[in-house]
Protein backbone atom coordinates (compact mmCIF):
# COMPACT_ATOMS: atom_id res chain seq x y z
CA UNK A 1 0.00 0.00 0.00
CA UNK A 2 1.28 3.94 -0.92
CA UNK A 3 1.45 6.44 1.36
CA UNK A 4 -1.88 8.35 1.89
CA UNK A 5 0.21 11.72 2.27
CA UNK A 6 3.49 13.09 0.04
CA UNK A 7 6.53 14.20 1.80
CA UNK A 8 5.42 17.53 0.48
CA UNK A 9 2.46 17.73 1.86
CA UNK A 10 3.82 16.74 5.01
CA UNK A 11 6.24 19.12 4.91
CA UNK A 12 3.31 21.67 4.19
CA UNK A 13 1.57 20.30 7.58
CA UNK A 14 4.59 20.76 9.60
CA UNK A 15 5.50 24.50 8.21
CA UNK A 16 1.74 25.61 8.81
CA UNK A 17 0.57 23.50 12.13
CA UNK A 18 3.42 22.87 13.57
CA UNK A 19 5.58 25.98 13.04
CA UNK A 20 8.51 25.36 15.68
CA UNK A 21 9.39 21.59 13.92
CA UNK A 22 8.52 23.33 10.55
CA UNK A 23 10.91 26.43 11.47
CA UNK A 24 13.98 24.22 11.72
CA UNK A 25 13.87 23.02 8.56
CA UNK A 26 13.73 19.38 8.61
CA UNK A 27 13.24 17.80 5.19
CA UNK A 28 11.44 14.58 4.65
CA UNK A 29 13.85 12.74 2.45
CA UNK A 30 11.45 9.03 2.22
CA UNK A 31 7.88 8.18 2.78
CA UNK A 32 6.48 5.28 2.62
CA UNK A 33 3.20 3.46 4.14
CA UNK A 34 4.28 3.69 7.98
CA UNK A 35 8.09 4.28 7.30
CA UNK A 36 10.16 7.59 6.89
CA UNK A 37 13.31 8.84 6.82
CA UNK A 38 14.12 12.95 7.96
CA UNK A 39 16.81 15.00 7.70
CA UNK A 40 17.47 17.98 10.13
CA UNK A 41 20.44 20.40 8.83
CA UNK A 42 22.39 20.98 11.71
CA UNK A 43 22.25 24.59 12.92
CA UNK A 44 25.02 26.17 16.28
CA UNK A 45 21.66 26.97 18.09
CA UNK A 46 20.93 22.93 18.10
CA UNK A 47 23.96 22.88 20.48
CA UNK A 48 24.40 22.48 23.88
CA UNK A 49 27.62 23.02 26.04
CA UNK A 50 30.28 20.53 25.42
CA UNK A 51 29.30 20.45 21.33
CA UNK A 52 26.44 17.89 21.38
CA UNK A 53 23.07 18.42 20.11
CA UNK A 54 20.27 19.47 22.62
CA UNK A 55 17.98 16.55 23.45
CA UNK A 56 14.79 18.43 22.72
CA UNK A 57 15.77 18.86 19.60
CA UNK A 58 16.16 15.02 19.28
CA UNK A 59 13.12 14.27 20.78
CA UNK A 60 11.57 17.03 18.83
CA UNK A 61 12.79 15.43 15.23
CA UNK A 62 11.61 11.88 16.39
CA UNK A 63 7.99 12.76 17.22
CA UNK A 64 7.86 15.07 14.01
CA UNK A 65 9.03 11.54 11.96
CA UNK A 66 6.68 9.87 13.98
CA UNK A 67 3.53 12.45 13.21
CA UNK A 68 4.40 11.98 9.38
CA UNK A 69 4.38 7.79 10.22
CA UNK A 70 0.90 8.02 11.19
CA UNK A 71 -0.35 10.22 8.60
CA UNK A 72 1.51 8.13 6.27
CA UNK A 73 -1.30 5.49 7.17
CA UNK A 74 -4.44 7.58 7.90
CA UNK A 75 -4.09 10.63 5.75
CA UNK A 76 -3.65 14.17 6.35
CA UNK A 77 -5.46 14.19 10.06
CA UNK A 78 -3.93 17.03 11.43
CA UNK A 79 -5.35 16.39 15.02
CA UNK A 80 -3.33 13.32 15.88
CA UNK A 81 -1.83 13.85 18.63
CA UNK A 82 1.01 12.51 21.05
CA UNK A 83 0.05 10.80 23.94
CA UNK A 84 3.26 9.48 24.94
CA UNK A 85 7.20 9.60 24.26
CA UNK A 86 9.96 7.91 25.33
CA UNK A 87 13.49 8.86 24.40
CA UNK A 88 16.39 6.63 25.38
CA UNK A 89 20.16 9.11 24.78
CA UNK A 90 22.81 6.13 24.07
CA UNK A 91 25.63 8.16 22.73
CA UNK A 92 27.06 11.94 22.23
CA UNK A 93 25.52 13.11 18.48
CA UNK A 94 28.24 14.81 16.69
CA UNK A 95 26.96 18.42 15.39
CA UNK A 96 26.30 17.87 12.10
CA UNK A 97 23.00 16.95 10.47
CA UNK A 98 21.10 14.44 12.21
CA UNK A 99 18.98 11.54 10.31
CA UNK A 100 14.92 10.27 11.87
CA UNK A 101 14.71 7.06 10.14
CA UNK A 102 11.17 5.46 11.71
CA UNK A 103 8.42 3.19 11.58
CA UNK A 104 4.96 1.83 12.71
CA UNK A 105 4.76 -0.89 15.34
CA UNK A 106 0.93 -0.93 15.85
CA UNK A 107 -1.85 0.68 14.10
CA UNK A 108 -5.24 0.44 15.82
CA UNK A 109 -8.19 2.79 15.66
CA UNK A 110 -7.43 4.96 18.23
CA UNK A 111 -3.82 4.24 18.97
CA UNK A 112 -0.76 4.56 16.84
CA UNK A 113 2.53 3.28 17.84
CA UNK A 114 6.02 3.97 16.71
CA UNK A 115 9.45 3.73 17.06
CA UNK A 116 12.59 5.99 15.60
CA UNK A 117 16.49 5.49 15.47
CA UNK A 118 18.21 8.50 15.51
CA UNK A 119 21.67 9.23 14.12
CA UNK A 120 24.25 11.84 13.15
CA UNK A 121 24.52 11.91 9.24
CA UNK A 122 27.60 9.40 7.94
CA UNK A 123 27.55 7.68 11.47
CA UNK A 124 26.13 4.22 11.75
CA UNK A 125 25.66 3.76 15.65
CA UNK A 126 22.25 4.97 16.81
CA UNK A 127 23.10 8.45 19.23
CA UNK A 128 18.96 7.78 20.38
CA UNK A 129 15.99 5.93 20.46
CA UNK A 130 12.33 6.79 20.43
CA UNK A 131 9.28 5.38 20.65
CA UNK A 132 5.83 7.23 21.02
CA UNK A 133 1.92 6.62 20.76
CA UNK A 134 -0.04 9.00 18.94
CA UNK A 135 -3.96 9.58 19.48
CA UNK A 136 -6.13 8.66 16.15
CA UNK A 137 -9.20 11.43 16.94
CA UNK A 138 -12.16 9.12 16.94
CA UNK A 139 -14.22 10.84 14.08
CA UNK A 140 -11.15 9.56 11.88
CA UNK A 141 -13.65 8.49 9.20
CA UNK A 142 -11.09 5.22 7.37
CA UNK A 143 -11.80 2.36 9.21
CA UNK A 144 -8.18 0.84 10.22
CA UNK A 145 -7.36 -2.42 11.14
CA UNK A 146 -7.08 -3.32 14.97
Amino acid sequence: MASRITPEEFEQIARDKVPFMGQLGSRVEQLGDGTVRVRLPFHEDFLRPGGTVQGPVLMGLADLALYAIVLSLIGPVELAVTTNLNCNFLRRPLPGDIIAEGRILKLGKRLAVGEVSLYSDGDPEMVAHVTATYSIPPDHAEPLEE
